[in-house]
This record gives C-alpha cells, structure tokens and sequence, in this order.
C-alpha cells in the first residue's frame, strides 16, 4: 500500500540477559529485525534471548561467527538516481522529499544507504536521449572545452542533500554512450566508439569527472561503459569490445585521471555474471590493469559466482555489484524479497562484492518515466507524484536488511553454518568497526527455524520465521 515513509519498522536496541546462568558478564546488547514474505511483518523486532556462556546446541541451526577471519572491507549500498528517478523526487513537495531522502541515506535516523550511481548522460530512464556533449564536435580537439553539465543541475541537487543526510556517500558515475558524433554509426543508440574517437572521449568522462568535483558531488566510482556487450536499439548504449576497453583505459583514460587531484577509482565491465571471460580480457594487459581498481557486476544473466572466477585470477581487484532490477515478470513480493537478499545482499557479498547497487531508486506507478528500454521494471520506490505518496518495494525492504546495521567501516568476517540440513537458510556476517557483529540471514523454506548465534562465547538464539529475513546485530563484547 502507498505510505508516506514515516516510521520505517525500525527496531529499537535491547539488552539481553543470560537465560538461567546465576554468574553472568555483562548483559549483551543485541538488535534483531525481521520482514516476512506474506504479508505482515516489515524491519519488525524480532525476539532474542542469550543462552548461558558456552551452553551447548539444542537442535536448530547454529552460526558461528569468527571475527579473526576477515575479508573484503565494505562499501555499502545503493541504487541509481537516473533521470526518471531525480525527476520524481523533484516532483514531490519539499518536505516529503527531504523525508525520504532522509529515510534512504540516513545512517540513524534512517536506513543508511550510502552509494548512488548517476547515469553520464541518458540511460532508458530518460525522458530524453542526449548526453553532455552533443556537439557539435571535432574528433582531432583533444582538448574537449568542456561538458554541458547546466542539465544536471536537478540531480546534483538531490546529490548535495544525498551527501548532507550520509557523509560517506560514494557516487558511481557510469556512461551509456559517447556522444554520437564519436561514434560509428553516429547516433546514441547502439554502435560503437571510433577508434580515433578514443583520446577525445577520455578528454570527455575526465571533464565529467572534473564537473562533478566543481559541483561539491565527487564522483569517488566511474566505470568506463554501461553493459558494454550490449547494443540497444531504442536508447543510449555502445558495444565496446574488452580489446577496445583495454585501450581506452590504458592508452588514454588512465592517464587522463591520475593527473587529477581528486580522481575516481576506475572499474571495469559493468555487466552480466556470464561473461567472466570479459573482465579478464582487460585484466591481463598490463597497461589497463595498472589504472583498474575493481570490476562490476549486473544480475541479468549468469550466476553470481563468475565474481569468484575474477577475484582468484586478481586478487587484489576489487568487486561491486551495481546494477539489479525487478518487474511485473515477477509479481510476488516474499519470493522477489528471498531472492535479492539470497542472491545479491547474501550472494554477491560472499563472493566478495564490496558494495551493492540495484538499478532505478524510484519509478512512476507506469514503471516510468523512461524512453525506450525495459517497459515493466519496478524502482527500489514507487513514488506517485500526483497522490503525493511513496511506497517501499521488495528492494527497499532487502537493501535495508543490510544498510542499515552494516556501518562504514564494516568488513565481511568468517561464519559458518551448522545444522541447516538443505540450503534453505543462508547467511553472511559483517564486523563493524565500533567492534558490533552482523548477521543477515534468508530462510526459504516454509517453516520457522531454530537459529543460535555463537561470538567468543556468547550466544544468542531466537525463532526464524518460514519465508523471512531476519538481521541480528550484536553490540561489541567488553570485560
């Protein structure tokens, strides 16, 4: 139902104390939410108890967190303020618009996403085709005088309050085509970038880069193209092959970067999980790798782990997921709910993603507005600018789950699973920084579980509903 995004569900800290130890240590103090798939509970607080110091397992299914083992640092979470989506917000009076940017990137006061990415130039969530350089232009002016950027002035806006609400916002900036008249065919839609094109469109994404510094919006992400195995016929994209994206990255747009002051760091690919092969192409020139700081993933095609396939290769590059979308191909709240938080918010981060990012942060009640492109996907919000409401979708719900107890700060500490006999229940631990643990956890199954969090020693149990996502976060231990 539509709501206004007042009083999100948010459960409040309580202490737990020891279920029949006469000697206890500190009482410890432990949030747990949960959201059920049917209908009813949404970030409800969900009951837990602590057990006696080392008690044993009394059946169930026990996860025990392990803080000495730590992997990939964690960056947050997020969705993309396209055109469509800084349209609607803009649309709507000031003071709810302000709420809901609050409730969104908020760390306390909300849910505490902390990563957007904005679209360089259109995407299909436009209700225009352009990008911010239309020409017209000289493929020989390496210099490139600059970028129209007056047509951004909506979306960094929104982005200066974005910032004001989270401090530690990260804004991914993304193309979905050169300017046309660097590119063969010349038009938005499809082809690709020539090859003399290169020096001049690198020269373009730094003055992006640059524009975006000067506007108190850094961008502290920029992938070097949009889903770049795809060529759509109906809005702004671009093949470019990985040969051609290895030099553009090594040859021109790499260096370009690192002469500025403040640069962003350079991710690759920006596509599905069934092209693994892609990434690795332009990982293995050196020239390109010196100036690629991670690679980034999209859902729609593949499985999530291909991202293990790359990081085994190089290590030391980082991965993120950015780009996700549900729809009308898939109407059920509590099964669209399980698989984001099973695939993407569980999936993507146990196979070392660093931040995750779903597509549109809100769409219209008509999927829009939109020029071309997917014709039924549904935003992380579906706002209605003449009702004045705002409804939180399956992804509202899946990406809170996580942002809002996983702090900056936070990494991705060793767990395991006992007693789970199938795979219904899944789950990924998280170490903050101000020494408090996370559990996020998805069970699939239809019944409730027993489920017992063990840390040095101290346990807490609580009762998992069938078809649900529950989050436990257990303050830090202290003598």
């Amino acid at each position: 139902m539509p709501v206004g995004l007042r009083g999100a569900g948010l459960a409040v800290i309580v202490t737990v104390a020891l279920a029949g130890c006469a000697a206890t240590p500190a009482p410890l103090r432990v949030e747990a939410v949960v959201t059920t798939a049917e209908a009813g509970e949404r970030l409800a607080p969900l009951a837990v108890t602590e057990l006696p110091v080392d008690s044993r397992a009394r059946g169930g299914v026990r996860i025990r967190l392990d803080p000495t083992r730590r992997f990939q640092p964690i960056e947050g979470y997020g969705a993309a303020l396209t055109d469509a989506s800084a349209l609607l917000l803009t649309a709507l009076p000031a003071r709810l618009r302000d709420s809901v940017l609050r409730e969104l990137y908020a760390p306390t006061a909300g849910i505490g996403l902390s990563m957007v990415r904005v679209p360089i130039g259109a995407s299909d969530y436009s209700p225009a085709h352009y990008t911010l350089h239309d020409g017209p232009g000289q493929l020989a002016d390496t210099l490139l005088a600059g970028v129209v950027f007056a047509g951004e002035a909506a979306r960094v806006e929104l982005l200066r309050q974005l910032r004001r609400a989270q401090p530690t916002l990260r804004i991914m900036g993304t193309p979905w085509s050169a300017p046309a008249w660097m590119k063969t065919p010349p038009r938005l839609p499809g082809g690709t970038l020539r090859e003399e094109a290169m020096p001049v469109y690198a020269r373009y994404l730094q003055r992006v880069v640059r524009a975006y510094d000067s506007a108190g919006v850094p961008l502290a992400l920029l992938s070097v193209q949009n889903e770049p195995r795809h060529e759509p016929p109906d809005y702004p994209g671009m093949r470019l092959s990985a040969a051609q994206r290895a030099r553009l990255i090594g040859g021109h747009l790499g260096p370009l970067l690192s002469q500025l002051p403040r640069a962003p760091r350079l991710l690759e690919w920006d596509h599905n999980w069934d092209a693994p092969e892609e990434p690795l192409a332009v990982l293995a020139d050196s020239a390109a790798r010196r100036y690629v700081h991670g690679v980034a993933w999209h859902c729609y095609a593949g499985d999530v782990q291909a991202q293990d396939s790359v990081h085994a290769a190089y290590p030391a590059v980082a991965t993120y997921f950015t780009e996700c979308a549900g729809g009308d191909w898939a109407p059920t709240f509590g099964d669209n709910l399980l698989w984001n938080v099973r695939t993407l918010l569980i999936g993507a981060t146990t196979h070392w993603a660093r931040g995750v990012m779903l597509w549109n942060l809100a769409l219209d009640p008509l999927h829009g507005p939109h020029l071309g492109g997917c014709t039924n996907c549904r935003g992380v919000l579906t706002i209605d600018t003449v009702a004045q409401t705002v409804q939180r979708n399956e992804e509202y719900y899946a990406l809170a789950h996580a942002s809002r107890y996983v702090r900056d700060g936070a990494v991705r500490m060793g767990s395991t699973l006992a007693g789970a006999g199938d795979s219904s229940l899944v789950q990924v631990a998280f170490a903050n920084a101000d020494g408090s643990s996370v559990v996020l956890m998805a069970n699939s199954a239809p019944a409730a579980v027993r489920v017992e969090v063990v840390r040095e020693g101290r346990t807490v149990v609580m009762q998992v509903p069938g078809r649900s996502v529950v989050t436990v976060r257990m303050g830090a231990v202290r003598d």
